[in-house]
């Protein structure tokens, strides 16, 4: 084959392929198909028939092209900002964790998530013909949402797999599906009248371990998404099928000598109070080093954080953590549910201590090797901790963070001391001089997510990472027919 004449072709390939979604005019909506017994609105009582229906959607999704997905993906980010206080409300009142005008911003922040412009084909030519590369779905995805963030996280998930082409099906956590069952519905009728496919994401109403176990072994879901802690992404791992896990973290944070202490103190505040410390991206302990030591917890009470002494400390530590035993008698600590998410005037309660509830930090002095260093607590309340040296802070915070590899934050103008830290811990996110929400685009560069694949390696996950690559080849040796 003439090399004008692939890289012409290559070029015309490439120039239609950009202009998918701007130019293209929707296609018609096809006609609409009744949804299977007992679903509406994609809410379904048992897990086969939540499967089956977002199956059947797939099926109508693929007939609209990347137009449709388009139209989708813009109507969940409209009714997320339109109905974004209405919303934050309802799940607010349903979990009671976490702090209303939090669960408001992060609906909020839908309409900055990447879509299908993220899904750019690559092309190439050369002596031998010409290749494509662009991403395809996987066709339904079985996702499983936090109480944490229950509408957040499903409308994320929506726009990702939507936009990538796909279809999805939820098991949503159980203190928070009654919020996340009504979003389905929302977002279905709205798409039912304006794209006229049903059953784009659905979910199952009273979520189960069984119903999550039927979705992972239904034969129409080709591709698992876990949110959550370590049991259900390790189910996820072992489903047989390819996951896509966002796993605990423990999130560290160290301080050195050289930092901007004031600006330390409050960047630390802003993201570890951030809806009470609910983020597995928020900071979770932190370590000083000793020149700087008085220093920093001086201008974290200027900050507005509050301390609590040994013995307020040790009421509160009685009050946030449990031990349970295993089958071998061995006692292991877990984290009072009924505290994770809870005000800090809650906690300081706890505590024997009481505080303005507009409060929105406690920290307590702490050895390295404390509960509240060493759990996930998800609670505003921060263990600090003194280190001789930078070596050792770094040290400390890698302990700390058990390798879960997943966010880390330094507050420090060494760049030393900034490579060391990454060095050591290898974190998927890594924040310098700035609160941990600054990894996510707020305060800082980027794009969000709240579902960030560290126990997989996919990181912050966009449309991008719910595709298979196709590949497609031309060669110029063609035969000629004789």
């Amino acid at each position: 084959m003439d090399e004008k004449l692939i890289r012409s072709v290559v070029e015309d390939v490439l120039s239609r392929l950009q202009k998918q979604g701007s130019a293209t005019p929707a296609p018609a909506a096809p006609a609409a198909r009744s949804a299977p017994r007992g679903g509406r609105g994609g809410v379904f009582a048992t897990a086969d028939e939540a499967c089956t229906a977002a199956a059947d959607a797939y099926e109508q999704l693929r007939k609209t092209g990347l137009a449709g997905r388009e139209r989708i993906v813009q109507i969940v980010k409209t009714l997320c900002r339109d109905k974004a206080e209405e919303w934050g409300r309802i799940e607010f009142e349903e979990t009671r964790i976490g702090r209303l005008e939090h669960k408001v911003e992060k609906l909020q922040g839908i309409p900055r998530l990447p879509g299908t412009e993220w899904l750019s084909p690559h092309g190439m030519s050369g002596d031998h013909g010409i290749t494509l590369e662009e991403n395809c779905p996987f066709g339904v995805i079985g996702a499983v949402t936090p109480v944490t963030h229950s509408v957040p996280t499903l409308a994320c998930n929506i726009v990702s797999m939507v936009a990538a082409g796909n279809t999805v099906v939820f098991n949503a956590h159980p203190k928070g599906a009654r919020c996340a069952a009504m979003a389905v519905r929302a977002f279905n009728e709205a798409i039912k009248r304006e794209v006229g496919i049903e059953n784009v994401a659905t979910i199952v109403e009273t979520p189960t371990v069984e119903s999550f176990n039927e979705i992972c072994a239904h034969p129409a879901v080709r591709l698992i998404c876990v949110t959550g802690g370590p049991g259900i992404v390790n189910a996820a791992m072992r489903s047989g099928k390819r996951a896509v896990c966002a796993g605990p973290g423990n999130p560290p944070v160290v301080v050195d000598e050289s930092a901007d202490l004031d600006q330390a103190a409050r960047d630390i505040i802003l993201g570890g109070a951030y809806d009470n410390n609910l983020l597995c991206i928020g900071e979770k302990e932190i370590f000083v080093v000793d020149k700087v030591y008085k220093p920093f917890l001086e201008a974290f009470r200027r900050a507005g954080a509050v301390s609590l002494n040994g013995t307020q400390l040790e009421r509160l530590t009685s009050a946030a953590f449990t031990f349970t035993k295993d089958a071998g008698g061995c006692s292991h600590p877990a984290v009072n549910r009924d505290l994770v998410g809870a005000d800090a005037a809650v906690l300081a309660e706890h505590a024997g201590l009481k505080v303005p509830a507009k409060t929105e930090m406690l920290f307590a002095e702490t050895d390295a090797d404390h509960l509240f260093v060493i759990e996930e607590q998800m609670m505003p309340m921060l263990p600090v901790v003194r280190a001789r040296n930078i070596d050792e802070a770094i040290e400390m915070a890698r302990v700390a963070e058990h390798g879960y590899k997943h966010s880390s934050i330094i507050h420090s103008l060494n760049v030393r001391s900034m490579t060391a830290m990454a060095r050591a811990l290898e974190s998927t996110l890594f924040i310098k001089n700035g609160a941990c929400i600054a990894g996510l685009g707020s305060g800082g560069e980027g794009y969000a997510s709240f579902s960030v694949a560290t126990t997989t390696g996919e990181g912050i996950t966009t449309p991008a990472t719910f595709t298979r690559k196709r590949r497609c080849v031309m060669v110029d040796n063609l035969a000629m027919v004789s």
